[in-house]
């Protein structure tokens, strides 16, 4: 069916030329698949055919299942791109879904850990392979706040060990170094002299730096498993995430004084309002621990 290949030849697009990640394109694939049923049962078959009322009957479609307003707002992104792009090429000579508004979305400030819960959850005895393993990778990923894409993409090649950094690809295949403190450089030297007991024979030709028990990389499944065993045993948040240590990461960096230009450098971000974040959360405990320790608080 020609809306197939249209969204097929999206997708590529989305890959090769906007050099999206892979986890990007997998989302576009997931919600344009979904559009793409919902128009095949309204007989469209060709994106040419699609109105704006048929954009606003599958949204409609979407809120009575109950779907998040941020996983429709999602949707819509997805939608929009992909009715852009086929204007750009030349193939539309409209755009039906540029009228299309994204439901505004209630900011949630992200949660974060205390220096002392990340204290424990990093204090893992070493004993297998797969302490000093899971050991590098939570220290890596708490002192430098890598997205966990970034983490699990890691090559041997990108530690430097030497220099004290760590080069990732973050969203947009954009490149950063960022540095490692002592704790890191630490949990990868004893990680690296245990890592040839992870691998293989079949699978040694892996470059990837944290391999799991097969010889292979590491999964983002893989990890949130080893991330919540590991927080159930300690007693910590079971829901706590890989994002929940990034943002820890910066929280903590601006707390104890960090420029906040320096901060977004660290974090990726390509815009510094996306890190101003972090300025409420340091504001909201400013004024908790103002009300808590003041001398001249109420008496309760």
């Amino acid at each position: 069916m020609k809306l197939d290949k249209e969204r097929e030849s999206y997708l590529q697009y989305v890959l090769i030329e906007q050099h999206l990640t892979m986890n990007t394109k997998e989302s576009y694939r997931l919600e344009l698949e979904k559009y793409c049923i919902f128009l095949k049962q309204q007989r469209i078959t060709d994106i040419k055919e699609v109105k704006f009322d048929h954009i606003t009957k599958y949204l409609e479609s979407l809120k009575k299942q109950e779907i998040s307003p941020q996983s429709i707002a999602h949707a819509i992104t997805a939608i929009k791109n992909f009715h852009k792009y086929f204007l750009k090429i030349g193939y539309l000579k409209e755009d039906v879904s540029k009228n299309i508004e994204r439901p505004k979305l209630k900011k949630q400030l992200p949660n974060t850990l205390t220096i002392e819960e990340v204290n424990e959850l990093l204090d893992i005895p070493l004993n297998t392979p797969f302490d000093y393993r899971n050991k590098a990778m939570l220290e890596l990923l708490y002192g430098t706040g890598l997205r966990i894409s970034e983490l699990l993409s890691l090559t041997l090649n990108d530690i430097d060990l030497t220099n004290c950094t760590v080069r990732c690809t973050g969203k947009g295949r954009k490149e950063r170094i960022v540095p490692i403190n002592d704790y890191i450089i630490s949990s990868l030297h004893l990680y690296l002299e245990k890592r040839p007991l992870l691998e293989k024979k079949k699978s040694s030709n892996y470059s990837e730096l944290f391999l799991n028990n097969h010889g292979k990389p590491i999964s983002r499944q893989g990890f949130f498993k080893i991330l919540k065993e590991l927080l159930i045993k300690k007693n910590l948040n079971p829901n706590v995430s890989p994002h929940t240590l990034r943002h820890s990461f910066a929280t903590h960096l601006l707390e104890n004084g960090a420029d906040l230009r320096v901060i977004q450098e660290m974090l990726g971000h390509s815009d510094i309002a996306t890190t101003r974040i972090y300025t409420h959360i340091t504001n909201q405990k400013v004024r908790k621990d103002y009300e808590e320790y003041h001398p001249r608080k109420d008496d309760e």
